[in-house]
């Protein structure tokens, strides 16, 4: 029975259960470390932490030695986005935050990942079209992705993997979602390169973490056989390529712990070094 009004009576169950609450704010106070270099990354590497450190890897790549970095590992399943030194980088309690401290009066905060791609896009000048309409492309798929993927994870993927309880009705309603999104991608890619036509930019470093574990099977358990994501060839093309990308290789490594099947896996980046 559903009650007339919700309640906090007890925590919701499941994988992440020890860390939902139903209000905003900081629960503890907690500095955040600073390193050397102006960008400061505070993240996971998840889905929406990869695309931030795939971005910076590639602005390394192609030259760009302002986009050095330290990338400081935020645990959330320990509760350290509730600490008073990220809120106040990001109120919304969500990784990854990035605080760019180029200009020592004015330091600047962004956070939401899709917004901190867009902000290094400009700020470097890189990886975002500068032709108007393959500019707006690439913007259009990068929102198409911050508006799709919580159905992706949120939805199927938490109760196809995180929840307590299989819901039948649930699994159905996200997974046909899911399938549905990877089919707009499949049909997309059949007639391009990249996601904004013949130019890598930051959609491709938005979308592909998120789909693209799915497809290698990284993600939600089976969730690459449940959905028959083989059957989406050229989405695959697509995921294998980016995949090549020695860039995407070194991102995907951060603010992750290594582990006995990846020990190339690092909690914290601070140089080059590093990932070498």
């Amino acid at each position: 029975m559903v009650p007339e009004v919700w309640s906090w009576d007890a925590p919701s169950g499941g994988a992440f259960a020890s860390i939902n609450r139903p209000v905003a704010g900081a629960t503890h106070d907690k500095i955040l470390p600073v390193g050397e270099h102006p960008l400061q990354l505070y993240s996971l590497g998840t889905p929406n932490g990869q695309k931030v450190t795939i971005m910076l890897e590639e602005l390394l790549t192609q030259g760009h030695v302002g986009a050095e970095y330290d990338a400081w590992k935020i645990d959330i399943g320990e509760g350290a986005q509730f600490g008073s030194g990220f809120v106040a980088l990001n109120p919304n309690s969500k990784i990854p935050a990035l605080l760019d401290r180029s200009d020592a009066k004015r330091p600047q905060r962004v956070f939401e990942s899709g917004s901190i791609l867009l902000y290094l896009a400009e700020k470097f000048g890189a990886f975002l079209p500068a032709d108007k309409a393959a500019r707006t492309e690439a913007l259009s798929w990068l929102f198409w992705q911050m508006g799709s993927a919580p159905f992706l994870g949120g939805g199927f993927g938490h109760f196809y993997a995180y929840a307590p309880v299989k819901i039948q009705y649930a699994i159905d309603r996200y997974a046909m979602e899911a399938k549905r999104q990877f089919d707009v991608l499949d049909r997309h890619l059949a007639s391009h390169r990249y996601m904004a036509g013949d130019e890598y930019s930051i959609a491709d470093m938005a979308i592909w973490p998120w789909y693209g574990m799915v497809a290698l099977g990284e993600a939600y358990g089976n969730a690459s056989t449940f959905l028959s994501t083989k059957d989406y060839r050229h989405f695959n093309r697509w995921v294998d390529e980016l995949l090549q990308r020695p860039a995407v290789q070194r991102g995907r490594r951060v603010n992750r712990s290594p582990t006995e099947r990846n020990p190339t896996l690092i909690d914290e980046r601070h140089s080059a070094a590093d990932l070498d």
